[in-house]
């Protein structure tokens, strides 16, 4: 599965390890140097969330955490209702 918001559209994003080595000029050295680039990548912060859909559907859905604290999503209501509960009821009613 990509490693993509479905709100946003939010993806990994290229970058770079920089590895320096020497001692800063404003601390006394002669200044630091590159001596390796290493290619990496940004991961977003995707989390599987049950949200509401404006159609009224629930579903599961991965977002990334920014989505979830601008309030792009309505999170659904934590189910109340126990597993066996409804075949219970049903066995009551016939």
């Amino acid at each position: 599965m990509a490693r993509i918001c479905e709100l946003t559209g939010k993806g990994p994003r290229k970058g770079n390890i920089i590895w320096r080595s020497g001692k800063a000029k404003k601390t006394g050295g002669i200044g630091t140097h590159v001596t390796a680039i290493t290619k990496r990548k940004f991961h977003v912060n995707l989390q599987r969330v049950k949200a509401i859909l404006p159609s009224g559907e629930v579903r599961y859905m991965r977002v990334a955490a920014t989505a979830i604290k601008k309030g792009l999503i309505t999170k659904a209501p934590k189910r109340t209702w126990k597993k066996g509960d409804d075949k219970k009821a049903d066995a009551k009613k016939k």
